[in-house]
């Protein structure tokens, strides 16, 4: 129970079908460095009790601060400082709620755990499991679930899925619960409202370089290619002389450490691509087959884009977009899809 209206109402909806549940918090992050930024951690506390009350169910703290520095915040200052752009979001659902605290979970006597994620979990005729998008589209997680696999799955439950964030907003107020009318949160995975780029500022250290141009221009001067990503255009810190055109980042030069900028246009070089290299693959089911056409979902809020998958091994694999799209990022997750089943995916490697 992270304290918002989503994990209260998942635990609403299992509590009235008579399951014997339990709430819990992940306590990750505690703003100890005092991060610029509102980190509610206290507040989201007060509030997962309150439901836990209301609910008259047991509420507990899991303290994971430690692992979640080593297996998250690492593994994203990490890429940030190699010149890629990190998802923890993903990360964190395979490491931290159906990884460290599943386990502990299990080790306490819980069978299963259970989020306010807006995705479906079907069971198939063979007994494994399946992940579909959530019914309402507006608000489906299912991206975020990409990396998980099989055993994960199988211990997961995903309550609200089936229901339209309104509606569940709706059944919060009902039942009187505090969190109904409580904003949903916009901050990284557990850490809280703070930005990445005030996040990146506290722990890696300003590297200035040039901004240049396609034909090698400087145009002006960034603080560290981390603080930048493929595709950004607020933000560059490069004004434009063209009337209607703004730069937007197109490659980050580790070795120069330059940051390249050009014009948004559709045959701008390094800003729209069809074909990459997947790696890190994780199937939520069965592998796929070495060829086939399948969907792809780039980045959250992407629609599923078609595509040629062709696997090169176990965990990489060459994928064609029908048609190009927009800044392909290395460090990304892409999740791969067959209609709304969510099929697995892979990290972004390399962007031709």
């Amino acid at each position: 129970m992270s304290g918002g209206v989503d994990s209260s109402v998942a635990a609403l909806l299992l509590q009235r079908k008579g399951l014997p549940i339990e709430g819990a918090y992940m306590k990750n992050w505690i703003n100890e460095e005092n991060i610029v930024g509102n980190c509610p951690w206290q507040q989201d506390i007060k509030d997962a009790r309150a439901v836990a009350e209301a609910l008259q169910i047991p509420f507990r703290i899991v303290n994971l601060m430690q692992e979640y520095r080593a297996r998250v915040v690492e593994y994203l200052l990490k890429g940030y400082q190699v010149g890629i752009t990190p998802n923890p979001d993903a990360m964190c659902n395979r490491e931290m709620k159906f990884g460290v605290f599943l386990e502990l979970a299990r080790t306490a006597g819980f069978h299963a755990v259970a989020t306010g994620h807006y995705a479906r979990r079907l069971r198939q005729a063979d007994g494994s499991w399946e992940i579909f998008e959530g019914v309402d589209k507006s608000k489906d997680q299912s991206y975020f679930l990409a990396l998980l696999q099989q055993h994960q799955i199988a211990a997961a439950r995903f309550p609200v899925g089936e229901l339209r964030k309104a509606e569940v907003r709706e059944l919060a107020n009902a039942f009187g619960l505090v969190t109904a009318s409580k904003k949903d949160s916009q901050g990284i995975c557990f850490i809280g409202e703070i930005k990445m780029r005030d996040f990146l500022q506290a722990f890696v250290p300003d590297n200035p370089g040039p901004i240049r141009n396609r034909q090698g221009k400087r145009l002006g001067e960034h603080k560290g290619l981390h603080l930048y990503t493929l595709g950004q255009r607020r933000g560059v810190g490069v004004p434009s002389n063209t009337p209607n055109e703004a730069y937007v980042v197109v490659e980050k030069r580790i070795e120069s450490n330059e940051l390249i900028v050009a014009f948004d246009h559709p045959d701008t070089e390094g800003l729209y691509a069809r074909r990459c290299r997947l790696g890190s693959l994780s199937f939520t089911n069965k592998m796929l087959p070495t060829v086939v056409k399948i969907a792809a979902k780039p980045r959250y809020r992407a629609r599923a884009a078609p595509i040629l998958f062709e696997a090169l091994d176990k965990t990489s694999a060459i994928l064609e977009f029908d048609q190009p799209q927009r800044a392909l990022t290395p460090g990304q997750v892409c999740a791969l899809y067959d209609g709304e089943r969510l099929l697995g995916g892979g990290i972004f490697e390399q962007i031709f």
